[in-house]
């Protein structure tokens, strides 16, 4: 295909493992033969990604995947109409503590395998130890307000008894930043994608707690994310980039490209790390700290229709949180909102699928580590049992 006749995408991402689709469609063909320019933009914050996309700048965007709601819902600055068109994975988000704080853990019976229940009810036993004692409440990082990573932490901390609110202090801070703001004792853990976990284990002593794997089997990370208005005026253009990256999935899920891989992500353009801090998750194969590997099978997956495709019970949980933790309030008006911009159709009309598979993971619902089990039919009960609990 002559280059007068390619279409031109440009794609804004962070410096993550879950940019994988992006950089492989980009960097090892696949975008070209289907007559697209990829044109990648590193950015170095989601405040950025969101506003960047928000104003034209990006025609897509690596985003977490509670944001395009947020900006549908109009929570944020700038705020669009959204849809996140496709998963780019799922899993790939970890909780890491200080070796410290670790160690105060243990004492208090914290699984080493990274048991969301063990490890936080171990966490809760230190918090009433240093509430106790008059110590300050301990402070944890996020890397942005309406992010998996926020609800997942919240999620896990109220289920182990630890008020989000009250009991412990919550920051948001940048991806790359994070493992130096608990090297300099700024933090004293924080969740993160990888690889700034590994990294914090292997420079800052710190310790892997838990796993988003753990906390919310299966659950999307991040997504593909497109403001409306781009979408309806370039629906071919989408659905044949959906096609591209569902491709570059199937590489990436691929054991024999796994080394390519991870150099290809490590390099300058990407993540611009030692390619020894991408291998542990691409493999499910975690430095939980400097002597100990837990082998986590999924802790970061690509490949296969049923990981990339946009569920509405995925969108509703998220809102579910945005209105336990007061970011939103519920209306039966942004639950359409919301099931519009984790909506599937447009991801399986682009792979030709019947929308079965959406259909029957829906019905499904999602079971998380407490026991629960959340799906659409189970909505209002979550909400009105987060009202009670808070």
């Amino acid at each position: 295909m002559s280059a007068i006749s390619r279409q031109t995408i440009v794609a804004g991402f962070l410096p993550l493992l879950d940019c994988a689709l992006l950089a492989v469609a980009a960097r090892r063909g696949f975008a070209e033969a289907e007559g697209i320019e990829l044109k990648l933009v590193r950015e170095t914050s989601w405040a950025n990604i969101r506003d960047r996309i928000s104003v034209g700048h990006f025609d897509v965007a690596h985003m977490l995947a509670p944001m395009p709601i947020a900006s549908s819902l109009s929570l944020t600055t700038l705020a669009v109409p959204m849809r996140a068109v496709m998963a780019l994975g799922t899993g790939g988000n970890a909780i890491s503590v200080s070796g410290d704080l670790w160690q105060e853990m243990k004492a208090q019976g914290a699984a080493e395998d990274g048991d969301p229940l063990s490890t936080g009810q171990a966490l809760a036993g230190v918090i009433r130890n240093r509430s106790a004692a008059g110590a300050p409440l301990l402070h944890f990082g996020v890397v942005h307000p309406f992010s998996g990573h926020a609800y997942e932490l919240r999620y896990w901390l109220a289920a182990s008894g630890i008020h989000p609110e009250r009991d412990v202090e919550i920051s948001v801070l940048p991806p790359t930043v994070m493992a130096d703001a608990l090297a300099a004792g700024q933090l004293d853990g924080y969740c993160v994608g990888e690889p700034w976990n590994t990294k914090a284990a292997d420079t800052a002593g710190a310790r892997i707690v838990t796993t988003k794997e753990a906390i919310w089997p299966g659950s999307p990370e991040k997504v593909l994310g497109v403001t409306a208005k781009w979408a309806e005026a370039n629906g071919d253009l989408l659905m044949q980039l959906i096609k591209v990256l569902m491709a570059a999935a199937d590489w990436c899920a691929d054991p024999v490209n796994l080394e390519e891989l991870a150099s290809l992500l490590a390099g300058p353009e990407f993540l611009d790390c030692p390619v020894d801090w991408c291998r542990p998750a691409l493999q499910g194969r975690l430095r939980f700290d400097a002597q100990t590997e837990v082998v986590i099978p999924g802790f970061l997956s690509f490949g296969g229709i049923e990981r990339h495709c946009p569920r509405e019970e995925h969108g509703l949980w998220f809102y579910a949180q945005m209105v336990r933790w007061g970011q939103a309030q519920f209306s039966e008006s942004d639950l359409g909102l919301v099931r519009q911009t984790f909506s599937p159709a447009l991801f399986l009309k682009a792979l030709g699928s019947d929308g079965a598979l959406a259909k029957g993971g829906r019905d499904a619902g999602s079971a998380l580590f407490d026991g629960q089990i959340f799906s659409e039919q189970t909505l209002a009960d979550h909400i009105a049992g987060y009202v009670r609990q808070s």
